[in-house]
């Protein structure tokens, strides 16, 4: 058991190893995209609630 626990640990060092990581640029670039893109997508979402909710109420005469 313990063999393969450090065969394993060897191995995923081995592999990180490989790992192309982003510099920190790209990273702060990245999350500026995500970041810009969910509150776009809240807004909308947000927007979208508010009409809906709108007709119901009409349709519900409230």
């Amino acid at each position: 058991m313990w063999d393969k626990l450090t065969s394993f640990v060897k191995e995923v060092r081995t592999e990180f190893t490989k790992v192309s990581w982003p510099t920190r640029e790209d990273l702060i670039s990245s999350t500026s995209v995500v970041l810009a893109f969910s509150a776009v997508f809240a807004v909308f979402i947000g927007m979208f609630d508010l009409i809906i909710s709108f007709i119901w109420g009409i349709l519900l005469g409230q």
